[in-house]
């Protein structure tokens, strides 16, 4: 997990992405609706008009609006732009779980304890029909992200599938008979056909059936229970069926999604846990955890790479992996090395021509964190960190010299664990084990060249040149001389994620998220900028 954005407050109950900026709304359980930007971490607006938590927020997609909905039985619609409530719709008897806008439709849907779903045209501001069917709370209800379909859980143990063509047809545009057809919203037929009919009825929770959703593209539904089961379904256009169960989580879980981006589930329960799943198989990939927090909403971004999460005491977004390449440049032959579906690639900046010339292992889902060069030998040295920085590992290739003439074969490079790995010399890298505190220094065989180093608070390791190295350690940015076993220099430069050295390696660049730092290669810092920025526009 590559946790980009955390903030601190009560409980977070409801949580919505912005279609296109980067904003999170989170709804609290004090009754607060936080608008933050979460790339500046900074808090853009509070609404604080509900009484009693709210449990549901959602993003119009074009618009610039958001609706809200909590315990006091109102569903409010909001202008962010002019930051404030533009109406109040109100109808339900009991505490309002979710609300969403439809994708399409000025329609908005909520779900609500008094055990009904209902339909809002937030146009004309009146309800256009109520789903009644269930007969106990009902925790959640949405709209297909494509199809004329709503899928909606209940604590009474079933999730059901709405079909509602025939409101489409009736309430938005009018059919062949002109006017005639548009009728009054929740008008039945002569014979009692409704605009709402119930598709599917899904039973196989033992117990209160939390969230539901489904798949953005696939004809699949994901579901969480109190039964502490998370649940995959596949319907069809004439039934629905279970294929199969995710077992793991030790509490109820609160909130299920599936991924935009990746074939995974993310579930989240109040064993204060996230987990995520292998869609195909059904299998827990990963487990985060928090200690003292119990997670009640998860949600991902209708277009990145992006997921939320709300607990406790505060919320997160994250992401699951990295999504930039790992990559080097060879400078003398103009190249850029980069990993790319198991294949390290070469780009010729000259000719613009790109081909693969190294197959990797196959069986790693995590991307490469980095890739570099070592020209003098034509070799790559990969480094790989998990989610959980635990079993982070590193892999050092030679590349083929008749790299481009044929296919690339797989190669049977040299891989061990390590939290990072860099060059210190033409055969040499040095590898950091942060499990036994210490640097390794080994040669293109994997071997142990030199003594161990012990570094008791090393958190990363940076290229340097040769014979040499950067580390950090806390706030400190050390120059190591690993024949000298000793620190030559040392700067107090926090917060460095990246190093990037001069083609004189005279001066380095020192970057962090929001401060750079350019210094002598004697760690006497020449300036620092820090990242600045405008005022906020709506």
């Amino acid at each position: 997990m590559l946790t980009k954005f955390e903030c601190k407050s009560a409980r977070v109950k409801g949580l919505a992405f912005h279609p296109k900026r980067p904003w999170i709304l989170s709804s609290l359980h004090t009754g607060v609706i936080q608008l933050w930007d979460y790339r500046l971490n900074t808090m853009i607006e509070k609404y604080e008009e509900h009484e009693g938590p709210v449990r549901g927020v959602h993003f119009h997609s074009q618009q610039p609006l958001f609706v809200s909905g909590g315990d006091d039985y109102k569903i409010k619609v909001w202008n962010y732009k002019l930051r404030r409530c533009i109406f109040t719709l109100l109808g339900h008897l009991d505490y309002i779980r979710t609300t969403f806008f439809h994708h399409e439709y000025p329609w908005i849907i909520t779900c609500s304890d008094d055990q009904t779903v209902r339909i809002w045209n937030w146009q004309s501001r009146n309800c256009i029909n109520i789903l009644t069917g269930h007969n106990h709370y009902v925790m959640c209800a949405q709209f297909h992200p494509t199809e004329d379909l709503v899928i909606s859980a209940s604590l009474d143990q079933t999730i059901r599938v709405w079909d509602i063509s025939g409101l489409r047809k009736k309430n938005v545009a009018p059919g062949p008979g002109g006017m005639d057809s548009v009728r009054t919203p929740g008008q039945t037929e002569l014979f009692g056909q409704t605009d709402v009919v119930v598709k599917f009825v899904l039973e196989g929770h033992d117990r209160g059936v939390n969230w539901a959703m489904f798949h953005p593209t696939a004809k699949l539904i994901v579901s969480g229970s109190d039964d502490r089961q998370v649940k995959v379904w596949r319907y069809s256009q004439e039934k629905a069926w279970e294929i199969d169960s995710c077992r793991g989580h030790y509490n109820n879980v609160s909130c299920v999604s599936f991924s935009n981006s990746q074939d995974v589930i993310l579930s989240n329960s109040e064993d204060k846990s996230i987990r995520i799943w292998d869609l195909n198989k059904r299998t827990c990939l990963y487990t985060f955890r928090r200690e003292h927090d119990r997670f009640w909403v998860i949600g991902a971004h209708p277009t990145l790479n992006l997921y939320a999460a709300g607990h406790d005491s505060g919320c997160i977004v994250f992401k699951l992996e990295r999504e930039r390449p790992a990559f080097s440049v060879n400078v003398s032959s103009n190249t850029l090395y980069y990993v790319k579906d198991h294949f390290v690639r070469a780009l010729d900046f000259t000719t613009n021509k790109d081909m693969p010339v190294l197959q990797l292992r196959t069986g790693i889902r995590i991307p490469m964190f980095s890739a570099a060069y070592n020209p003098a030998e034509n070799a790559i040295l990969l480094v790989t960190k998990t989610p959980l920085g635990e079993n982070s590992f590193y892999e050092v290739y030679t590349l083929p010299k008749d790299a481009g003439q044929r296919d690339p074969d797989m190669s049977d490079g040299k891989r061990a664990n390590g939290s990072n790995a860099v060059w210190v010399a033409r055969n040499r890298f040095a590898v950091l084990d942060r499990r036994a505190n210490c640097i390794l220094v080994k040669n293109l065989k994997n071997e142990e060249a030199a003594k161990k180093i012990p570094m008791t608070n090393c958190d990363d390791i940076f290229y340097a040149g040769t014979g040499v190295l950067l580390y950090r350690e806390g706030e400190m940015m050390v120059l190591y001389d690993l024949q000298q076993k000793g620190p030559l220099h040392q700067a107090r430069i926090p917060k460095t994620k990246y190093v990037v050295w001069s083609n004189d390696m005279a001066h380095v660049a020192m970057l962090g998220k929001r401060r750079q730092c350019a210094v002598f290669n004697i760690l006497k810092c020449q300036c620092t900028y820090l990242r600045s920025y405008p005022f906020l526009q709506m």
